[in-house]
């Protein structure tokens, strides 16, 4: 058996017997990721002597006898757009491509202290910013399944990495759909948690909750294991200071709701509405009963997310957009600028209808613990594309239009996690995205592992090698 195959339990486990070394998954990471990364791109910087030296302090740690560290030996792989100190950070962005930051973000340093191995940092449209995983500096990062189309934005480089065995397990961040996007179009995990449960300190608008870090895997414990080694409060994040990770998921039965639009909130493309259907058909043979149909009404939900999404981008970036324009991309410019113009009324009445949209979702989870929908509007498009200008054959409003079916759950700040859905042996991968109350991710991980084992699960792409 090839070492990346299984979970990162059995690789621990592996570890810990003394069967494999540290040493040998690193070497098998970075093995798979000569082998093919020059087609996929998913890794815009590598850190080989990094790895291998945290490699050896692993090794003696495990010849010690040292248990108490969930990811020790681990090798994983951080999103470019997040600190990793001394190793270089771009963000995709040709502003920072020599870039080394001083100090990891808390969650780099959590997972350090968990004992996992960065191997690299992987791609991400510029700043995080635009439907192709792409940026002048790398990509685009290619999807698994079909090279031609895209991983997606924007942690469409942690998705590759992860569905192609470079690594079990990565982490991302997700502000519209940045996690769950990339997990559909690419067939692995994609968690999202409540916001605050991954603490980051170092946020110039403290109280936001429209973003949050999450993770890429091929299996729900092995995301929920990860986030579990950054979760906990720190003292400078005030939204991590009410959010708590379980301790284990919940067992069924679960009372499940299912919506292919949010009651016509979202367009989708006929193909993800027949995707969406069977999905639900097939989670019905494993949960019991098929999820009951719901259509809330969200009123302006998404002209209040684009208001306070364009509102917070544009405070934090518009300095640098007007002083190095030229420099940066057309798509990353195009989504700081829309929230130039913007007034105190235009914001405050945004936070209205969120307070009224989260008040609804409430209400939903009052009669159920899960809310299935689809994790993409779309299916995986060809990269030389580039945005997405029309869903269902109707024309966008905007370029960010597609992600409705995602931002309107950062909206209200509900966790979700995006599980590939069954398919035949031609079709493209498609998620399904499960949503649960906020702090209630015990629920969310129970129903997503009884649907994983129903079928709902990563599947090996065509790249990923097949030893006897």
């Amino acid at each position: 058996m090839e070492l990346l195959d299984g979970n990162v339990s059995a690789m621990s486990s592996a570890l810990l017997r003394k069967d494999i070394r540290a040493v040998d998954l690193v070497e098998a990471s970075l093995g798979r990721i000569a082998e093919l990364d020059d087609v996929l791109q998913a890794f815009i910087t590598l850190d080989p002597e990094g790895a291998y030296t945290a490699a050896h302090e692993a090794d003696a740690k495990l010849q010690a006898g040292v248990i108490d560290k969930p990811l020790l030996g681990i090798p994983i792989a951080i999103k470019d757009v997040t600190r990793t100190k001394g190793l270089r950070t771009t963000q995709g962005s040709r502003l920072y491509k020599d870039f080394v930051p001083e100090a990891d973000e808390e969650s780099v340093s959590r997972l350090r202290l968990a004992g996992a191995i960065i191997v690299g940092k992987t791609n991400t449209p510029e700043f995080a910013f635009g439907a192709v995983c792409t940026n002048p500096l790398r990509g685009p990062t290619c999807n698994p399944w079909n090279p031609s189309l895209t991983s997606a934005g924007s942690s469409g480089g942690s998705a590759v990495a992860v569905t192609t065995g470079m690594v079990p397990v990565a982490q991302g961040t997700d502000f519209g759909g940045s996690v769950r996007t990339p997990a559909s179009f690419c067939g692995c995990i994609g968690l999202r948690p409540t916001p605050g449960v991954i603490p980051e300190p170092g946020r110039s608008l403290g109280w936001s909750a429209l973003s949050t870090q999450g993770v890429l895997a091929r299996s729900v414990q092995d995301a929920a294991l990860m986030v579990s080694a950054m979760a906990g409060p720190h003292r400078d994040d005030p939204v991590s200071q009410l959010s708590r990770w379980p301790e284990k998921a919940r067992s069924g039965p679960f009372r499940v709701a299912a919506s292919a639009s949010l009651g016509g909130a979202f367009r989708i493309d006929d193909s993800v509405e027949e995707a969406f259907d069977t999905a639900c058909f097939d989670a019905a043979k494993i949960l019991g009963k098929r999820p009951v149909i719901v259509e809330p009404d969200l009123g302006d939900a998404v002209t209040a997310f684009k208001i306070l999404r364009a509102a917070e981008s544009w405070v934090k970036f518009g300095a640098m957009v007007t002083e190095n324009e030229p420099n940066l991309t057309p798509s990353y410019v195009w989504n700081v600028r829309q929230g130039a113009e913007l007034t105190a009324e235009d914001y405050l009445r945004a936070e209205m209808v969120r307070t009224s949209v989260w008040r609804a979702f409430q209400r939903l989870f009052e009669n159920y613990d899960i809310l299935m929908l689809p994790s993409a509007s779309v299916m995986p498009f060809p990269n030389e594309q580039g945005e997405v200008q029309t869903v269902g054959s109707f024309p966008c409003e905007s370029i960010i239009d597609y992600l409705a079916c995602t931002f309107l759950v950062s909206l209200v700040g509900f966790p979700a996690i995006s599980i590939p859905a069954p398919r035949g042996a031609e079709e493209l991968p498609f998620g399904v995205q499960l949503v649960a109350r906020p702090g209630e991710e015990a629920s969310l991980l129970g129903a997503a592992i009884q649907l994983e084992e129903g079928g709902f699960c990563h599947v090996r792409p065509p790249v990923w090698p097949r030893h006897v």
